[in-house]
């Protein structure tokens, strides 16, 4: 490995006895079910995602079974997981693999680039969870045990930087163990340099953390607020949705008003359900998911 990186001994060793036991971790993790898994997991924890994703594995255990579903099905099934057009990128996702891959996840990094709904990060993470490629993974957990680390700040910008991504590629370590150095730092970031509470003690690398040895100097840029959900539209999008989910046809427009209560908050989040595709709204004034 190079020298350059001193931290990849003991992030390796620290993961090997600490990892969690996740089903997309394990060996016979097809490339599909780990797409599915970075998908779910994007902005929403574990504990959320295993359920749901069980449930999709057990119906669409390929992409070929949810291309052959209407878009509305991946919406019903994507549960409680929050922001759900990522279902319908999922279920478009499905259907370019089915028609343009045989069936067959990508396994190069550009192709899955191309897929509807694969962003930077998510192409990274499946060439390198799936087909143990080495890429630069740059997720929230990673960011901010790299800045920390290595650039001696609290939290990373707010938007991924040319620099850090120059940071993160300079780190790789050699074919072999990239992909595992990629899934433990954001394993570190996840249970131990967490956002709000670093277990420093617990670190594997806290001897040779810039921050930590720099005496954890407090974050100066922008305030970081967190993200507000009562009274929001996005609840009121939520209410409206799995009202949706619920029904086996089409509702009408009094079922919806009856789940809140704010007319205008309601319409305007209703109508940002049509146009962001998660619903359908018929000729007489029902609704319901997509087909």
């Amino acid at each position: 490995m190079p020298e350059r990186n001193p931290l990849l001994n003991p992030v390796l060793e620290w993961y090997a006895r600490c990892a969690r036991e996740l089903p997309w971790r394990e060996p016979d993790a097809t490339p599909w079910a780990i797409l599915v898994s970075e998908i779910m997991l994007q902005q929403t924890p574990v504990a959320r995602v295993l359920p749901v994703w069980t449930e999709w594995m057990r119906r669409w255990p390929t992409p070929a079974a949810l291309a052959a579903e209407p878009p509305g099905e991946a919406v019903r099934h994507w549960g409680r997981l929050g922001y759900p057009r990522r279902a319908l990128n999922l279920h478009a996702c499905a259907r370019a693999v089915t028609d343009l891959h045989g069936g067959e996840v990508p396994s190069d990094h550009a192709t899955l680039l191309s897929l509807p709904g694969v962003g930077e990060y998510t192409a990274a993470a499946v060439a390198s969870f799936a087909f143990r490629g080495r890429h630069a993974v740059l997720d929230t957990n990673v960011r901010r045990v790299l800045a920390r680390a290595v650039r001696g700040e609290e939290y990373p910008p707010k938007a991924t930087t040319a620099a850090e991504r120059a940071l993160a590629e300079s780190l790789l370590p050699g074919p072999e163990d990239a992909p595992v150095w990629a899934v433990a730092v954001m394993e570190l970031g996840a249970l131990v340099c967490t956002a709000r509470a670093a277990r420093c003690a617990d670190c594997p690398i806290s001897g040779l953390c810039a921050w930590r040895l720099a005496g954890k100097p407090p974050y100066e840029g922008p305030a970081r607020r967190g993200q507000g959900y009562a009274g929001t539209d996005r609840q009121c999008r939520g209410r409206l949705l799995a009202v949706l989910r619920g029904a086996h046809g089409p509702v009408p427009k009094a079922a919806l008003d009856a789940v809140w209560d704010d007319a205008v908050q309601r319409e305007r989040a209703l109508d940002g359900l049509v146009a962001d595709g998660l619903a359908e709204v018929l000729d007489d004034g029902t609704y319901r998911l997509p087909l």
